[in-house]
Parts: structure tokens; C-alpha cells; sequence
């Protein structure tokens, strides 16, 4: 997967009818999977062997972004006092440790299957996410604002990804940051993400990607301005196959993370 992304972890499809925010296809395809969010070796093998290195890009930029107070911010809970949504949250693989590492963290997901698949998880652990079935629309409609927002592997998977990251920066509250990762759209991505990913390796269902649907950094940039956040910081996530990991790097031709903050 140095370069693959997959709507399993984040449906990005919600009640019918014709949105720039959403694929139904795309809920109706991944939602069945409910069950197997939490399967480290199962068929979300690929987001659990991510997540570490994408966790490191978000700890980094919203800690960094917002600094060490309040007092009770530590090393290990460097997101204490800050209040967090994850657009697009799936089975909860990415909001289960930003909450562990001092967040409030809202998570929302379209499908409701995939909710109570999270919620499930996260119970009996006493995790207190506030997992939501619904889309980021339902929280602009109710000027809903968080300290941070993260949207992790949703952008190639939406009809309208500018139309789509202007929603989730009405979220961001003034001052605060939109961390998002996507994939590349280069001629890697193409025979990385989706020939060797969906076709070769079988790591992802065949179909799950459509490589129109990529995104260049440029293209980003470009729609964050639109949405008026300031110019994004960019980091690549690049998979070593022989330490079967991977890591943040320079290289963004494939997997790729950004942030950008909201003006004051």
C-alpha cells in the first residue's frame, strides 16, 4: 500500500439523493464490512499497518499547532483541552487513540453499521468518543465547530472533493487546523494503489479505487485557498516492504498527508 487508501475505513456515502459530498455506492460496497473493522489481519490489514505513521503526522501537527497548554498536556497526552472531529471515522481506528491522547473527540460516519461496529469497540474499553451517525453537513447545519478536524482517506472516494473540504473547513473554528490525507494522482498511485493493491496483492477489493479520482497536491492547495485555510504543510506516508511498515517522508507521489490552519 505505499499507496492505497480505502473507503472501508471512512464511507463517505449517507442517505439517497444527489450530493457532491457523498457516493452512496461507496457505503453500499464497504458498509457490510462492519464487523471487520477491528481484524488487524483481516481485510483492514492495510489501515492497522498505516496507522501508526498517520497518527504520528496528526499528534505532531495539532500539538504542535495549538502548543503545550493547558497545563495538563503531556507527552503522552499531548491533545488534552482540545476538542477533535473525525469526518468519515469509520470503525474508529483513528479516533480511539486520538481520544487516548487527551481529546474530546466527536466522530461521525454516514452509515450506521459502521457506527455501531465502533461504538462496540470503544465501550468496553470506556473510551467517551462521541460517535455519531451522520454527515458533516448535519454538524454545518448546526454550527458545530471543533479545535481540529481530520479527514483521513475520504477525498478520493467523494464526487466533489473541493465541495467537500469547504464543508469540513466551515467546521474548523478560527484559529484551528483541517488535517486530511489522500492519494496522489500519478502514474505510482496508478500502478501502486490500484494494479498492485486491487489486482496483484488482493490487499483491497477490486474496484475500491478510481484513479480519476486522485488528487495532486496542487489540486489541494488549491482547494483549501478556496475554503479559506492558509497554505497546507504536506508529508508523504511510504511504505518499506521489507519492514512491512511505513513512515512519514518527503515523497508525496503516492500516499500523502496535509494540514492547514484556519485564520484567526
Amino acid at each position: 500500500m505505499t499507496g492505497f487508501s480505502t473507503n472501508t475505513e471512512h464511507s463517505a456515502a449517507a442517505p439517497a439523493g444527489d450530493s457532491p459530498t457523498y457516493d452512496p455506492s461507496e457505503v453500499a460496497r464497504f458498509g457490510r464490512m462492519a464487523a471487520e473493522w477491528w481484524d488487524p489481519a483481516g481485510k483492514f490489514r492495510p489501515l492497522h499497518r498505516i496507522g501508526p505513521a498517520r497518527l504520528a503526522f496528526l499528534r505532531d501537527r495539532i500539538a504542535g499547532h495549538f502548543g503545550p497548554t493547558p497545563p495538563g498536556r503531556t507527552a503522552a497526552r499531548p491533545l488534552t483541552g482540545l476538542r477533535l472531529l473525525d469526518v468519515g471515522c469509520g470503525g474508529g481506528l483513528v479516533a480511539e487513540p486520538l481520544c487516548r491522547m487527551g481529546a474530546r473527540v466527536t466522530a461521525i460516519d454516514p452509515s450506521a453499521e459502521t457506527i455501531g461496529a465502533a461504538r462496540a469497540h470503544a465501550d468496553p474499553q470506556r473510551l467517551a468518543i462521541d460517535y455519531r451517525a451522520l454527515r458533516a453537513e448535519d454538524l454545518v447545519a448546526a454550527g458545530e465547530t471543533f479545535d481540529a478536524v481530520t479527514c483521513l482517506e475520504v477525498l478520493e472516494h467523494v464526487p466533489d472533493p473541493a465541495a467537500f473540504l469547504a464543508m469540513a473547513a466551515e467546521l474548523v473554528r478560527p484559529g484551528g487546523l483541517l488535517v486530511v490525507s489522500t492519494i496522489n494522482r500519478t502514474m505510482t498511485s496508478y500502478a501502486l494503489a490500484i494494479v498492485a493493491a486491487e489486482y496483484v496483492l488482493g490487499w483491497l477489493p477490486r474496484g475500491t479505487h478510481q484513479w480519476e479520482r486522485f488528487i495532486t497536491p496542487d489540486e489541494l492547495g488549491r482547494h483549501l485557498a478556496a475554503a479559506g485555510l492558509d497554505a497546507p504543510v504536506f508529508e508523504g506516508v511510504v511504505y518499506d516492504p521489507l519492514r512491512d511498515t511505513f513512515v512519514l517522508a518527503a515523497d508525496t507521489a503516492v500516499n500523502y498527508m496535509a494540514s492547514a490552519a484556519k485564520p484567526a
